[in-house]
């Protein structure tokens, strides 16, 4: 890209890459193309922008011949905390990672390609529910294959990826397929602390409340990282903002435990909150 691209082209690349819908990423692509510098040096980036504009187009005409047909389709609801996504080569172990993790009894076979159907299940890290899909082997093309398109939103949709394969040809082959996505990706090299990188990859929080004079609820919120004390009121009750007095609260975010804070305490993964309302 020319390093006098300019504002506008940047604002339009970055809504490409966070589109989600094949109808976003061609509208993204037209602006990137309308604000693009039209000089010598910026024809390779024009010829580039103008190839994946054929490519979407001819996504948005598959699409609209399988709303039409009977093509299958796929709808993951969202559940629990956040969504994780194993998407990898055929044979890399997806299904023997997800039957690790959650509740799920998938297919699992030395033959290649066994998962013909997204497989989903819940994993409970420390009390926070994650759900966690697995997606048929990721081929070349992919995009193109008969329910790429359907397999590509449930990826587009997630809170995490995680990449496997076998060697470094396939790797190259996920990331070539994966290119024009704004994905947070975790490579697994079958880590034994699998769990505590998923969570770390999530950049979320794990927030208990307590009543005076009792330990910790269980099980804890999953927040963000950088939520307040206001977001997690929000998330306890509706009239906890209103009737906020002051909150106590024991966890790494304070010098010292129990100390009363307000709504805008930023908080850390494992604090315990206590209310007191008005």
């Amino acid at each position: 890209m020319p390093i006098n691209a300019g504002f506008e082209f940047g604002k339009a690349e970055r809504k490409f890459h966070e589109a989600v819908t094949i109808h976003e990423k061609m509208e993204a692509l037209k602006e990137m193309y309308r604000t693009a510098p039209k000089h010598k040096s910026s024809e390779g980036l024009l010829k580039e922008i103008k190839i994946k504009m054929a490519k979407y187009k001819e996504l948005m005409d598959r699409e609209r011949k399988q709303k039409k047909g009977k093509v299958a389709k796929y709808s993951i609801k969202k559940e629990g905390a956040a969504t994780i996504t194993l998407v990898g080569t055929t044979n890399s172990g997806k299904s023997t990672l997800l039957k690790k993790l959650t509740n799920s009894n998938p297919l699992i076979s030395e033959y290649p390609f066994t998962t013909q159907d997204p497989e989903i299940g819940t994993m409970d890290y420390k009390g926070v529910k994650l759900q966690i899909v697995e997606l048929p082997a990721i081929v070349k093309d992919f995009m193109h294959s008969k329910n790429g398109l359907a397999l590509m939103s449930i990826i587009r949709i997630s809170d995490l990826i995680v990449l496997m394969y076998n060697n470094e040809e396939e790797r190259k082959l996920l990331y070539k397929e994966l290119e024009d996505e704004q994905l947070n990706i975790l490579e697994y090299k079958k880590q034994n602390n699998i769990k505590d990188l998923m969570w770390d990859h999530l950049d979320m929080i794990k927030v208990y409340t307590k009543q005076p004079g009792k330990g910790k609820d269980y099980p804890p919120m999953a927040l963000p990282k950088g939520s307040t004390l206001k977001d997690i009121a929000q998330k306890v009750h509706k009239d906890f903002i209103k009737k906020f007095k002051f909150a106590r609260l024991w966890g790494n975010s304070v010098r010292f435990q129990g100390a009363q804070v307000g709504l805008s305490h930023i908080l850390h993964d494992e604090d315990i909150v206590e209310f007191h309302l008005k």
